[in-house]
């Protein structure tokens, strides 16, 4: 036995060696081969069948090549590169929506990673090359419409109550306990220590959300309750929507949940509610209300009790379902006295109950006297075009905002542009609008206006309000250049696509943009000072969330231009600004200067070589610039 393991271990070493020499054979032929023929016979030997090759000639195995060592920077590169096209792909084929995921992706990929951005140059340069390329294409999103820029949101109430415990009153929940015996609901109604906790909330912090959420309930709760009906579900389930949005239906929950039922997105999909980059139909009330509706039903036929539906419709099915199996028990307040629910769907049920019973009780908790609002009537016109909300406000004579309240499903000024679209108009204004809009080209509906004339307005006067010329506004409404205006009539007005009218939020930037490197104390909102523009915009050009600019060494900026000046303002030479810089007559060491297109209260501070305070000062607190405009310059300040 001793002599075959000798000879075991003698013929492995044996085999180590010639494979050892084998992988040398390999690596460095010429060293081991000293002439041709040599070299020829062992390139027979590699290149015969395994079964061939003799047992004193070893063959030949060839090594891969070691791995180039990794550059982390490199490949952080790539798939930042890889986000930023698609992204890119997505614009062009009108995606816009996705397109604005994809370059998000790419810059969270580039700053919310382990590598510092100041660590490497080639990250910095990909960095300011990938805010060139995002900034140009949101620039071009800017003229067709609104850009990437959505409505405001509300924030839902539910989030806040979720937050709080209010230390239960005894007094309270006995009232409340006495209450509940004698109210009618076709939805149970319970008292519990959790559910008294949140009528002392509603009774008392809270209950400024309570009594505007009521305000508001008037506006939608036949529409609301006429929909649970036909659907076949309890019409208390009411106060789920009150408690959770307060019936706004721009309200929006911290984990992304939208509208007056706070559907999450995945959700919305599965019940036909549409969102892309113009529409959300988790903001319309009567399309979420149709799907909140069926949701809910479903829910109840899985789980055969309405407090379990309503903790699947917070947490989803498959998180109650889970608790069920654990425990063995189909009953939502074993569950919560098993905790073995999200703390969030624990006090969703209790809160919408605590609402429920104080909504359907108002004078004993004093709510008898708050005014509901009334419902509003709206017409409904079916169109298959564009058309901005402003003007269609002017075609009937209401505000643009009373059409974006008519219409919360917008998420943006304008319809939607490959769809047809069901426009809500205030009540009894369906025809002048279809009269109206009818006079204004459809391919123009998300540019032209039109005007109401007031007393003392002049084509120019109106030309100048709405960057286009007096010619033009003739020629569009048949008038001759000389026509006297008479108040109170329309004019449309044929604006330039690209160029909104003076005043209005969507100004018009530089396509090129300015670096400006980060001193210290510089904030975002300082920044936007000095150049006046919007703290909103210099976030959006450096995907920036707060005022904190500490981290970064330069900040990107798009200089404010009007529509006739140079695109790029930085070609304002300084002879042509000393040619429009005047000594004043009155008062020694002052400076008139005219604003010329493009300037900044930084950009004249600097060249003056004084400071955006005290330009300010000289100038009553001057916030804005615009172009032709003088302001004092007080030497050595």
């Amino acid at each position: 036995m001793m002599v075959f393991k000798t000879y075991l271990w003698i013929a492995m070493g044996a085999a180590v060696v010639l494979g050892s020499t084998a992988c040398q054979t390999a690596q460095r032929p010429v060293a081991l081969l000293p002439d041709k023929q040599a070299n020829a016979s062992a390139l027979k030997v590699a290149s015969a069948p395994q079964h061939q090759a003799s047992a004193d000639v070893p063959t030949p195995t060839a090594q891969t090549p070691p791995a180039p060592p990794s550059d982390p920077v490199a490949d952080l590169i790539a798939q930042v590169e890889k986000a930023y096209q698609a992204g890119q792909e997505n614009y062009k084929a009108g995606h816009l929506d996705a397109a604005k995921q994809d370059f998000d992706q790419a810059f969270n990929l580039l700053l919310g990673g382990t590598l510092d951005i100041h660590s490497d140059e080639r990250l910095q340069q990909e960095l300011d090359r990938l805010l060139d390329g995002v900034n140009g294409r949101e620039l071009e999103a800017l003229q067709e419409g609104d850009g990437f820029t959505e409505q405001k949101s509300e924030p839902a109430p539910i989030d806040e109550a979720n937050e709080v415990t209010y230390p239960v009153d005894p007094n309270i929940k006995a009232k409340a306990e006495a209450e509940v015996k004698e109210t009618h609901s076709d939805l149970p109604l319970m008292m519990t220590d959790q559910v008294a906790s949140y009528i002392s909330y509603f009774s008392n912090r809270g209950r400024g959300t309570l009594e505007r959420a009521l305000a508001r309930s008037g506006r939608y709760q036949d529409m609301i309750r006429g929909i649970l009906k036909d659907e076949g579900v309890p019409q208390d389930l009411i106060y789920l929507a009150q408690a959770e949005s307060g019936f706004h239906s721009l309200a929006l929950s911290r984990a992304g949940a939208r509208g007056m039922w706070q559907f999450m997105a995945s959700r919305a999909r599965a019940y036909d509610l549409e969102r892309n980059w113009w529409v959300d139909d988790r903001q319309d009330p009567e399309k979420a209300t149709r799907a909140a509706a069926h949701h809910l039903k479903d829910l109840y036929n899985q789980f055969g009790d309405w407090y379990l539906a309503m903790a699947a419709y917070n947490s989803g099915p498959g998180t109650v379902q889970s608790a069920v199996k654990r425990t063995g028990y189909a009953d939502f307040w074993e569950l919560y006295r098993r905790n073995v629910l999200p703390k969030e769907t624990r006090n969703y049920v209790p809160i919408i109950l605590a609402v429920a019973i104080m909504a359907k009780n108002p004078q004993q908790y004093g709510l008898d006297e708050v005014a509901r609002e009334k419902a509003v009537a709206y017409d409904t016109v079916k169109i298959d075009y564009p058309v901005d909300l402003r003007l269609a406000a002017e075609c009937v004579d209401a505000s643009a905002g009373t059409l974006q309240d008519l219409n919360p499903s917008l998420l943006r000024l304008t319809t939607p542009r490959d769809r047809e679209f069901e426009l809500h108009l205030p009540a009894g204004t369906s025809q002048r609008y279809l009269s109206a809009i009818a006079a204004i080209p459809p391919d123009m509906r998300v540019w032209w206006r039109y005007h109401s004339v007031a007393p003392g307005d002049t084509l120019a006067s109106i030309a100048h309000s709405y960057r286009t010329t007096g010619k033009a506004i003739a020629e569009a409404n048949g008038l001759g250049e000389d026509s006297d205006l008479q108040p109170e009539s329309k004019l449309i007005i044929p604006v330039t696509p690209g160029k909104h009218p003076a005043g209005e939020d969507t100004a018009t930037y530089a396509r090129r943009a300015t670096r400006y490197r980060v001193r210290k104390g510089d904030t975002v909102q300082t920044v936007a000072e000095n150049f006046g523009v919007p703290p909103s915009m210099v976030r959006r050009w450096n995907h920036l969330k707060g005022d904190s600019l500490r981290a970064r060494r330069v900040v990107y900026v798009h200089l404010p231009v009007t529509p006739d000046a140079d695109r790029d303002p930085q070609r304002v030479t300084t002879k042509s600004k000393s040619k429009k810089t005047l000594r004043a007559t009155s008062g020694k060491g002052v400076v008139r200067h005219k604003v010329q297109p493009g300037e900044t209260l930084y950009s004249i501070a600097k060249s003056h070589n004084t400071t955006v305070a005290a330009l300010k000062q000289n100038n009553g607190n001057l916030a804005t610039l615009r172009p032709g405009m003088i302001v004092l310059i007080q030497d050595g300040q």
